[in-house]
């Protein structure tokens, strides 16, 4: 191949990342609340995996295994990519205004809900700018913690930082959508369910590069292993899910079932169908069988359709509480999901399959077509 049809090759999921979103950004004049939602969803996605791939290699530093080798490469090539997730987040803040009714002017929802002083004093948009910029910061400074060495100590410290900074945030940016609704459990189910997508994204690039080093003498394939974590996140995510709802619906007090009502009663519950067996019943059955999992390109099959189901979930998550009911939901969320993950990460796979493969310390395991 010429390099200049290699470079071209190279720089094309990116390429078509920004076409993507060049079609989204109409949405801003048609239904500029919706496009807002959009590019939070597909936002929130890719930060998640960024923050999800590290976390699993700061709990890798604590209790060992060799599986958090094979993810460090990605974990880090993502890392490095942080200050541009960051940098296109800037749109969520300036969508403050159309996203979160709190905030909208003369909404008059802080006048008919009786709130305690601290509810109206956090839910101030100048204050809630000023926390995104924190967490930004936080998060800019846990991207930074990608040393193969980093001692356990600050191992530790990255992940405490890590749960405590994205479950505000995940209060601020995804909770407070709704008005009023509030879960002690959903800061929880957002920290599984980034471990969860971000081992996806990474096994997924280390699959389909057939990087994954040699197991050790006696052990089984290193893909088990991974399939084991993965499946691991799939039952916990799932329990922690499922207890949520069914506290919420045991209880059926107005306000906790208002995150629920717009998922359940419009079209988005056949969307949320689709994110169960996308996210939780096809890959827990799939991930039950050792023949999938010691193979690695059906392994990969997995991973990849795992972090197609991350950006559902994240969907889920955010547009049906903007608004459950817009047609322009259907057009705007696809290119969103797309495009920016796209322009983010496309150039990882790449990246690891050319550059970040494991050195003759750590040879590529056999791939299938060589036993």
């Amino acid at each position: 191949m010429k390099p200049a049809a290699r470079n071209f090759g190279r720089g094309a999921p990116s390429w078509a990342g920004l076409v993507a979103l060049a079609l989204a950004l109409p949405g801003l004049a048609i239904d500029p609340r919706m496009f807002f939602a959009a590019w939070l969803a597909a936002w929130w996605t890719c930060l998640s995996v960024a923050l999800g791939a590290l976390a699993n290699v700061w709990m890798q530093r604590l209790s060992g295994g060799q599986w958090g080798e094979a993810m460090r490469p990605v974990a880090f090539a993502l890392a490095r990519r942080m200050p541009w997730v960051l940098l296109l987040g800037a749109p969520v803040a300036i969508g403050v205004p159309w996203l979160y009714p709190w905030a909208a002017p003369d909404s008059g929802w802080l006048d008919d809900v009786a709130r305690p002083v601290f509810v109206s004093s956090w839910l101030q948009p100048s204050f809630f700018v000023a926390r995104l910029a924190l967490y930004a910061l936080a998060w800019w400074w846990l991207a930074r913690q990608r040393d193969p060495a980093l001692p356990k100590g600050r191992a530790a410290a990255a992940l405490l930082a890590w749960a405590m900074v994205t479950s505000l945030a995940s209060i601020d940016l995804l909770m407070s959508l709704v008005a009023g609704w509030y879960s002690t459990g959903f800061g929880l189910i957002v920290l599984t369910s980034q471990m969860y997508g971000g081992a996806a994204f990474a096994i997924a690039v280390v699959a389909t590069a057939r990087a994954l080093p040699r197991p050790l003498p006696g052990r089984p394939p290193l893909g088990r292993d991974l399939g084991n974590l993965l499946l691991m996140y799939a039952m916990t995510w799932g329990y922690l899910a499922f207890m949520q709802f069914l506290i919420i619906w045991a209880e059926n007090l107005p306000r906790e079932i208002s995150w629920y009502l717009p998922r359940l009663h419009t079209g988005w519950r056949w969307f949320g169908l689709v994110v169960v067996l996308s996210y939780l019943v096809a890959p827990f059955l799939a991930l039950l069988f050792r023949a999938l999992k010691d193979r690695t390109h059906r392994l990969a099959i997995v991973a990849w359709a795992l972090f197609a189901a991350q950006g559902l979930y994240s969907t889920w998550l955010v547009v049906p509480s903007v608004d459950a009911r817009s047609v322009h939901a259907w057009w705007l969320v696809p290119l969103c999901a797309l495009g920016l993950p796209l322009v983010l990460y496309g150039s990882v796979p790449r990246a690891i399959d050319e550059r970040e493969v494991p050195g003759p310390g750590t040879p590529r395991e056999v791939t299938d077509g060589a036993r």
